[in-house]
């Protein structure tokens, strides 16, 4: 379904990351259909459709309303019979695109993260360079704030999602200090709150990162359930590219890298079963076909790119063998209150 615009678009700038090795590792049909499933501003969306052929169609997802304001209003609106968007997480494009009429893609983009306008704007509350309330979700419309959920989980919990998706060594100390902030009446609801209990709870940190960096990546992770729909939005891929389709993702840590280079490997790489070696190998639903990072000019022009990683699949004519792909998760799943 096309979205309604909600806000007007905000005037954040944003630099889109390896914008040409994407839309060229994607695009192989100029006639074809392909879904941009992190729209953020249009970035990659806007260089594909300058490159699509007259009956090629693209449709742009995301599920955060400013994003879609920026598609459908104002100076930035994207006017093209070609393109449409959806207000929905990536993970949902099996269903977004049924409602189309779209049954097959060929070529899915995906720019994991948070985008520039996001992390600038002290009302979204996803950095600790500002101030601002403690929200970090990308669909501001439904979910759990991360004030909210450091305001009812426990210090186990706390330190689960901090450990597991910040990667954290001073998880436990880290929350063990935010409950006490609580139970003293004074819980944790703004960015440089957060910021300050978590420097007190780290005593060392690596040269250049600020002590909150694991932390504020740990809560977003946890609001936005990225792994989760990461894991959901490949496999979909998967279901719905044609043979030959293209599959790019870029991704920005460790945790969605390492989902998307297995996700990859399980499916393109062909694995001896040492209990059946005689057994006929299975059909490769995948070619892997390479892993790309950006240049020291586009560091150098945009320091938050450097740790990008881009990884590019095509889809085989084999038929489909699905098997469950794996995903870091806390020891025991934190319960999330509000939909998504």
């Amino acid at each position: 379904m096309s979205a309604t615009p909600t806000a007007s678009p905000e005037p954040f700038k944003h630099t889109t990351v390896l914008l040409n090795e994407t839309v060229e590792g994607v695009l192989h049909q100029p006639d074809g259909v392909y879904v941009d499933g992190t729209f953020g501003r249009g970035g990659h969306s806007r260089l594909l459709l300058s490159r699509l052929g007259p009956q090629g169609r693209l449709i742009a997802i995301d599920r955060d309303p400013e994003a879609i304001a920026a598609a459908t209003s104002g100076e930035t609106r994207v006017e093209d019979p070609r393109f449409c968007i959806c207000h929905a997480p990536f993970a949902q494009m099996g269903e977004e695109l049924e409602r189309l009429g779209v049954h097959a893609i060929d070529g899915l983009m995906l720019d994991l993260g948070v985008s520039s306008p996001q992390i600038d704007n002290p009302e979204r509350g996803f950095s600790f360079r500002f101030d601002g309330p403690l929200d970090m979700r990308m669909d501001t419309t439904r979910g759990e704030s991360a004030a909210d959920f450091l305001a009812r989980a426990d210090e186990r919990q706390i330190a689960e999602v901090i450990r597991d998706y910040g990667e954290e060594r001073f998880a436990l100390p880290i929350a063990k200090a935010l409950v006490a902030r609580r139970e003293g009446g004074s819980p944790v609801r703004t960015t440089a709150e957060l910021s300050k209990v978590v420097a007190g709870a780290v005593k060392t940190r690596e040269p250049g990162q600020d002590p909150a960096t694991r932390t504020f990546q740990a809560l977003r992770i946890l609001v936005n359930a990225e792994l989760e729909e990461l894991e959901q939005g490949l496999n979909s891929a998967l279901r719905l590219l044609r043979p030959g389709g293209r599959l790019a993702v870029i991704s920005f840590h460790s945790l969605e890298d390492r989902i998307v280079k297995n996700f990859i490997a399980q499916h393109s790489k062909d694995v001896v079963d040492r209990r059946a070696m005689f057994a006929a190998p299975k059909p490769l639903a995948l070619k892997a076909l390479g892993r790309i990072k950006p240049s020291e000019a586009e560091v150098k022009a945009n320091p938050r790119s450097r740790s990008a990683i881009l990884r590019v699949a095509e889809r085989t004519d084999a038929p489909l063998v699905e098997a469950p792909a794996a995903v870091p998760k806390p020891g025991k799943p934190v319960k999330r209150k509000g939909g998504r």
